[in-house]
């Protein structure tokens, strides 16, 4: 949980202070045509060994065989029903998130992959990501997945602390972490990231840090780190653990692990994300640049747009195995498309960009929402008065405090 951002009550912070306005309007253009992103395309595989008491993620608790074939016969059949809003267009990242996908067999990963290259252009340099479970890493499945085409794997860690993977409610422990990701580089993948949470029940800094060493020997592309939070619908919610650390505490944690992943030499590119020179996450910052994706699989969700119609369509899918199973390749499989409005467009562009510490240019705000700059002014000129963010040679940048009070920041640009 971000802590809320202390009231501005300056004369200088008042947003028709025209002198914050210059560099928005010398970027800004009456006449925008929406250009169609970069495409990714995300793959939902819902099964997982045991549901986590903090995961809010569509995930369901397998028993017995999973349906493997049954599924990815879907999956292909969701893929075909989408295909004519994105025909001719090119794939340049794949994400199979979860659920645990890593309880997928290689052959039927192939099999999903083989049958979307076959409909779809991959970029050459496709990121293919799936993410893995270290309880359910298995002698020689890693190979296997690098063969079918996956070049990147994200492991569920969270903690390296046996104690607190326990009151977590995972099946792994750090022994087993440690191998899986050693079993994944002996298999070729050199592309790895590690998720790791902090402010976890019974953590203290020495041993978030101590979590941060762990991960540091194992040599990572990529470190995913972000705080405990008690989600809605989940069992934490409802009934919260004893010992999590209070927010000051939380903090303090956060700035210290930042200041460790530095200095092993991983740049802080997003609110959550740190990551080796060149190994960013491609598929991530492409949903984070408000770029489009198609969204397979129960519960998956989608971004498309259209530039000759300027129309931005979110597509989503039905959530619970069974159903999809039975429903997808028709229109009862599809949950809903929603048309997002003009209006709608500033706040959404604005809650993905302001998560990256490189911020954005203003043309490009132009052409992926169909709307001139001007949009931003108003709200853009309270953001910098407050000193969240800067207007530079074109780009809107977060500051440091932006970064901290990013919730804040996002607020100032809901409609209305």
């Amino acid at each position: 949980m971000l802590p809320v951002a202390p009231p501005v009550d300056s004369a200088d912070a008042r947003p028709d202070d025209a002198r914050l306005f210059d560099p928005l309007h010398a970027a800004q253009s009456a006449d925008v045509k929406l250009i169609p992103p970069p495409l990714s395309l995300y793959v939902h595989l819902p099964w997982c060994v045991r549901k986590c008491p903090y995961c809010d993620f569509n995930s369901h608790q397998g028993s017995g065989a999973l349906p493997f074939d049954a599924y990815i016969d879907a999956l292909i059949r969701d893929l075909d029903q989408d295909l004519p809003l994105v025909w001719g267009r090119t794939i340049h990242s794949v994400f199979f998130g979860g659920g645990t996908p890593s309880l997928f067999p290689a052959e039927h990963i192939d099999r999903f992959l083989q049958a979307a290259s076959a409909r779809l252009r991959f970029a050459p340099e496709c990121e293919v990501t799936l993410e893995t479970n270290p309880g359910t890493a298995e002698h020689d499945r890693f190979g296997a997945y690098r063969a079918a085409g996956v070049n990147r794997l994200s492991f569920g860690i969270q903690s390296f602390d046996d104690g607190c993977l326990q009151r977590l409610g995972r099946i792994h422990d750090s022994a087993q972490a440690e191998h899986a990701v050693k079993l994944a580089q002996d298999a070729g993948l050199d592309n790895l990231n590690l998720d790791l949470m902090y402010a976890l029940p019974g953590q203290s800094l020495a041993m978030a840090l101590h979590d941060l060493e762990r991960a540091f020997a194992l040599q990572p592309a990529h470190v995913s780190h972000y705080q405990l939070t008690l989600e809605p619908n989940t069992v934490f919610f409802a009934r919260p653990p004893q010992g999590i650390p209070e927010e000051d505490d939380a903090y303090d944690m956060q700035e210290a692990c930042q200041a460790a992943l530095a200095d092993a030499g991983y740049a802080h590119y997003e609110v959550s994300a740190y990551a080796r020179p060149g190994r960013q996450c491609a598929h991530n910052l492409n949903y984070w640049r408000y770029g489009d994706y198609l969204g397979i699989g129960a519960g998956a969700h989608g971004k498309i747009s259209s530039g000759a119609g300027q129309r931005i369509l979110r597509r989503w899918k039905v959530k619970h195995p069974t159903t999809y199973l039975a429903s997808t390749g028709t229109p009862a499989g599809i949950g809903g498309d929603d048309e997002i409005a003009p209006v709608r467009r500033p706040f959404e562009y604005m809650l993905n960009l302001l998560r990256l510490k490189e911020g954005f240019a203003l043309r490009d705000f132009q052409v992926r929402t169909g709307l001139p700059a001007a949009h931003l002014a108003t709200p853009l000129a309270q953001a910098q008065a407050n000193g969240w963010l800067r207007v530079e040679d074109g780009r809107v940048v977060p500051t440091p405090l932006g970064l901290r009070f990013a919730n804040d920041v996002m607020a100032l640009f809901l409609e209305g």
